[in-house]
């Protein structure tokens, strides 16, 4: 008599009410089926929605279905061959009768018998089918699992097997994949993406969450299934959503449910013990985690590599299975469960949770794993480990998330630690600068001082005198205090060892950018370049100088060089790199703008605003990207949005009394005023900050050229005596427009002559085009005189032509363009007609091959061709290029 069946077990799980509809994954079942695949695995750890999906397709799969929930008492073969066939009757009555029969036998038939006979059947089957198979993993069972591989090895084409598992089964995966034979859908496709996460918990769990909060929960649970939804149920009739999101952790009283419940307590002690000890790690190798647990009975990458079959929210980081991270509400939850673990068996094994550490520590700083060897010295209070980390070069202390973890340890440290390691103390200091801090300087370097009263004056005393010293000077930076700078650097520089090239160059970049106030830049240079020498490869003293060096060389138009030195300062910083990079990207804007790559300027402007908003708010950096960026509005024929902007830039600079910054917001503020017709409040604000500049170009818009000239010949003298070229382009281009006003073309062309022999080795472009159609008229003057006619054709390329009264066209000046070329693109256009391949052209121009390959393609829309050789003989015929231009790049 055959025994009844559990018919529960027989039906498909029913569409959820709320559930939110993956049709991506449904797709790709779909594709598995259309494909000829035997076998489709869904494989995921608990609570990623594998059944639901599954069900939601074999609701529309086109195909009949039978379904089996299995449960522990399935792992007897003939159990789960009797629901296997109680299942597929549901599609195909009467299937399996024979192989029933046989199991009832006294003395049942070899297995393959069995499996052969009820293959048979289903070669016998009239339609196509789908069978699935949920909870395989509840099976413990090897002669189920041989039952079923060799099932699939011969399953005819009829019939499709799906598996739902948290863990992979012993099937031959391997060659079904090899074979083309296996769909796969692991907890990376289950993942909610962005767009399901907010279906699932503004519509399904009608929460009203905004599209950052959304962000970050999905931040939080790694896209969890399960995670997002214990998150939701928590969030229902919560009124502070953002910080119940921002402090979601494996901790959650449903989160710590759910994962006790229904994953760790499931595992054997010994895998429990691996990870709640190894959970200390933020990265696991093999190797690694025998190293902590010190048992040689547990190999650790075989654990591993079990765990990752088992599904247990483990994440490969590498294709070669050699480093893995835990999920990160998994990890949160076995941490806050390991103190508990290891005090009952500290007094037996010494597996306290400092001894991880310290274990870990070790083998990291042996593996030349230095950050990580530090973040565990200092978990496990290991002072002198930790300080010898920090002191060595091997650690990136430029990297910003290294300053910050390290500032955040010696913030953790006693006072008492401190005063008996001065050195601390002027770490945390210097610490801070490099993150963009200036609060609380002071204060610790007169804590070391305080701190060393009665040490003796010896090499190493003297040598900290010296980083005291180097750090009062930068500080002395940020508050615009060249004559305090020069002097801490000064003293710096006698102190300090020979042999600490880093803090000498640090003095010796200070002393540089105390020059650079005072306005002396070749001196200023000399100490930029030595400071580069001394860095001696500590890439954040390098980044310093080589930025500010960049900086120099911008203010003396020597834009390409500026722009290299940017580019290879940039290069020697992560992603992740020190707030000062800002200066790079902001430096970069200024010269992609003068380029006339508008798009361009604007994304590096952004990003250098980003960067500077980082620091400390005692920290002007962002005012140049505000001013930068105002600046492009007015480029942009958005006045009212510059003038905005530059309000808010002025309001911080009063707050923060940052009276030296004023200036240059008060100059583009000019700019703006006038081109609002302000007249009267530009003419006030360029007395009130004494802008020469600014007056002459009020005095021009006035109709009063010998006025601006006025302003301009004793300022065009004071800036050739300082070696400020930069200032006297800007000046000449003015004394230019105020000659060519008064009627004196002659002279006026003779000036705009030496503005263009300024220029014309940096290719400035918006300095011309920036002052409007007047410029454009003198520079058709200057082309009908011959002058400089290639740069002239170039420049008048770049104007807009979008005045009636614009004048007419010379031949060749190519400003019949629709949209003309960019600054940048002319550049490149050059190097194409030169022959240059596109590998080449990127490393002329220090760009990505991508990059090229854009601008090339923008080059043939505006030109109206398709390919290099019609784009030569276009902007030759257009004056773009010298009809001769063929190899001068």
């Amino acid at each position: 008599m055959r025994a009844p069946i559990l018919a529960t077990k027989l039906y498909a799980p029913p569409p959820r009410r709320r559930a939110v509809l993956r049709p991506r994954l449904v797709e790709r079942l779909n594709d598995g089926i259309a494909a000829g695949h035997r076998l489709t695995l869904v494989s995921a750890p608990a609570g990623f929605g594998k059944t639901t999906v599954v069900a939601e397709w074999i609701a529309g799969c086109g195909r009949p279905a039978a379904w089996l929930s299995l449960d522990e008492a399935d792992a007897d073969p003939s159990s789960f061959l009797v629901y296997l066939i109680a299942a597929l009757r549901t599609v195909a009555p009467g299937i399996g009768d024979g192989v029933l029969d046989m199991l009832q036998s006294p003395q049942p038939p070899p297995a393959e018998s069995t499996l052969t006979t009820l293959l048979n059947d289903l070669s016998a089957m009239p339609t196509e089918a789908v069978l699935v198979l949920d909870d395989y993993h509840v099976l413990d069972a090897r002669p189920v699992d041989a039952a079923l591989a060799f099932l699939v090895e011969h399953l005819p084409p009829q019939l499709h097997l799906v598996v739902a598992t948290r863990e992979d089964p012993a099937l031959p995966l391997a060659r079904l994949r090899a074979r083309g034979q296996l769909t796969e859908l692991r907890d990376a496709d289950l993942r909610f993406t962005p767009d399901e996460a907010a279906a699932f918990l503004n519509e399904a769990m009608h929460l009203d969450l905004s599209a950052e909060q959304i962000a970050a929960l999905g931040a939080r649970t790694e896209g969890w299934i399960a995670g997002l939804q214990l998150a939701a149920i928590s969030l229902q009739g919560r009124s502070d959503a953002a910080g119940f999101i921002e402090s979601f952790a494996g901790s959650n009283r449903f989160v710590l449910d759910y994962l006790l419940e229904e994953v760790l307590q499931r595992q054997p002690e010994a895998v429990q013990a691996f990870l709640l000890r190894t959970s200390i790690l933020d990265r696991l190798c093999g190797p690694l985690c025998d190293a902590v647990l010190l048992d040689a009975s547990v190999s650790g990458q075989e654990t591993l590599e079990y765990l990752e079959r088992a599904n247990l929210f483990i994440v490969p980081l590498d294709n070669e299975r050699r480093w893995y991270r835990y999920h990160h509400l998994f990890a949160e939850l076995l941490r806050q469960r390991l103190p508990q673990s290891v005090t009952s068996s500290a007094g037996d094994d010494g597996m306290g949770v400092a001894q991880l550490h310290g274990r870990a520590s070790r083998w990291c700083e042996d593996h030349g794993l230095n950050m990580d060897a530090f973040q565990h010295a200092a978990a496990a209070n290991d002072i002198e480990r930790a300080e010898r980390l920090v002191k060595q070069e091997a650690m990136p202390l430029y990297l910003l998330p290294v300053v910050t973890t390290v500032i955040n340890w010696l913030d953790s440290l006693p006072k008492t630690v401190l005063d008996a390691r001065p050195w601390l103390w002027v770490r945390s200091a210097t610490s801070a600068l490099m993150a963009g801090q200036t609060i609380g300087v002071e204060e610790k370097l007169q804590a070391a001082e305080r701190a060393m009263r009665c040490a003796d004056l010896d090499d190493k005393t003297r040598d900290l005198i010296g980083q005291i010293a180097a750090v009062r000077a930068t500080l002395a930076l940020v508050r615009y205090q060249p004559e305090t700078m020069i002097a801490a650097a000064s003293r710096a520089l006698e102190y300090l060892n020979p042999e600490n090239l880093p803090f000498r160059s640090r003095a010796n970049w200070t002393l540089g950018s105390a020059y650079q106030l005072r306005g002396d830049r070749a001196t200023a240079r000399k100490a930029f370049l030595e400071a580069i020498e001394q860095a001696s490869g500590n890439v954040y003293y390098t980044v310093l100088s080589m930025t500010s060096l960049g900086q120099l060389q911008e203010s003396d138009n020597q834009l390409y060089q500026a722009a290299e030195t940017y580019r290879r300062s940039m290069q020697l910083l992560s992603e992740q790199g020190p707030p000062n990079a800002s200066e790079e990207f902001i430096g970069l804007a200024r010269i992609l703008y003068e380029w006339n790559d508008l798009v361009a300027a604007k994304q590096h402007g952004q990003e250098g605003l980003r960067l500077a908003r980082q620091n400390d708010r005692t920290i002007d950096r962002f005012i140049a990207g505000e001013v930068f960026l105002a600046r492009l509005k007015l480029a942009q024929k958005d006045p009212a949005g510059a003038a905005a902007m530059l309000e808010e830039t002025a309001q911080s600079v009063r707050q923060n009394h940052y009276v030296n910054r004023m200036p240059e917001v008060a100059a583009v503020q000019v700019l703006t005023l006038l081109a609002q017709g302000d007249l009267v409040g530009a003419a006030h604000l360029a007395r009130t900050h004494d802008l020469p500049l600014s007056q002459a170009r009020v005095h021009l818009v006035r109709r009063d050229p010998a006025a601006a000239l006025a302003v301009l010949e004793p300022y065009r003298r004071q800036v050739v005596e300082k070696a400020w070229p930069d200032q006297e382009l800007k000046t000449l281009v003015l004394q230019a427009l105020a000659f060519h006003a008064l009627g004196e073309r002659a002279e006026a062309v003779e000036v705009l002559d030496q503005a263009l022999a300024l220029a014309e080795p940096g290719g400035f472009i918006r300095t011309f085009v920036d002052e409007g159609e007047p410029v454009a008229r003198l520079l058709h003057e200057a082309s009908s005189r011959g002058v400089r006619p290639e740069y002239v054709r170039r420049l008048l390329a770049a104007f807009p032509v979008d005045h009636e009264d614009a004048p007419p066209t010379p031949p060749g000046t190519g400003t019949c363009l629709a949209e003309p070329l960019s600054g940048r693109e002319l550049e490149v256009l050059s190097l194409l007609a030169a022959g240059l391949t596109n590998e080449e052209i990127a490393a002329r121009l220090y760009l990505s091959l991508h990059t090229v390959k854009a601008h090339a393609r923008n080059i043939y829309g505006k030109l109206g061709v398709g390919s290099r050789t019609q784009a030569a003989a276009k902007a030759r015929a257009l004056g773009l290029l010298s009809p001769d231009r063929r190899s001068d790049a």
